[in-house]
């Protein structure tokens, strides 16, 4: 005779139901396993025991991003079914929906923050220090870039100064050498010889002239007697 169906009922013994919890659960989680890499299909699993102890599994996707998933597709077959008579219930829904999304950001910030971290199992551990040692490359990373964009600023801005001082050199050295060159012309002009003064040929003119008036003078007084004297001869 075949084995006949049991009944599903709660288990009363304690021990017994923490046994059987045990082996299920780790089944459950081998068949949520074989059925995402067999399937290639996106699984998340949440256990909670009565203890309120949490178990999840999830595929390579991480949780959150199939919560997600899951939630954008229930609320929007939720508002195709809604009806403009029960627009309570659909901001009851929204709230819910609110509320798990900031509890789980929550939950994840305190997992960020090495916190919380007993009820994770040992896969959820390496997804989180996956997520983090990403985070820090890519954190890493930009402070690279960010170092050689200060670094080539810096360099940039050195050789404009040189340019500016090499400028400034040359400009100077231009205005010595025209300082120098018109120095060099006004010696060149004092010592060219100058033409005669017009005040200096008038005055010899002059004194040429004066000259030749005392020679008619002197001679004038040594023919005035002899003039006389022929005068004084007629009238005798």
């Amino acid at each position: 005779m075949g084995r006949g169906r049991v009944q599903l009922k709660r288990i009363e013994n304690k021990i017994n139901r923490q046994v059987t919890f045990s082996k299920r659960r780790a089944g459950l989680l081998k068949k949520a396993h074989e059925i995402s890499v067999l399937c290639d299909a996106e699984v998340a699993l949440i256990v909670f025991s009565h203890k309120g102890k949490l178990f999840e599994y999830s595929t390579d996707s991480c949780m959150e991003k199939i919560l997600e998933r899951y939630e954008r597709y229930s609320y929007a077959e939720r508002q195709l079914v809604a009806t403009e008579s029960q627009p309570q219930g659909n901001w009851s829904m929204e709230y819910n929906r609110l509320k798990a999304k900031v509890d789980l950001l929550q939950k994840n910030h305190r997992h960020y923050m090495g916190e919380d971290l007993d009820s994770l199992s040992l896969k959820e551990l390496q997804n989180l220090e996956q997520q983090l040692d990403t985070a820090i490359k890519h954190i890493r990373s930009k402070k690279r870039k960010e170092k050689a964009i200060q670094e080539q600023n810096a360099m940039l801005a050195k050789q404009i100064k040189e340019r500016e001082k090499t400028v400034a050199q040359a400009q100077q050295s231009q205005w010595g050498q025209h300082q120098q060159q018109l120095g060099l012309n006004t010696s060149t002009s004092f010592l060219l010889p100058q033409p005669p003064h017009p005040c200096l040929n008038i005055g010899g003119t002059y004194q040429e002239e004066a000259t030749d008036q005392v020679r008619r003078n002197e001679l004038d007084l040594t023919l005035e007697p002899i003039y006389t004297c022929h005068l004084g001869y007629f009238a005798a």
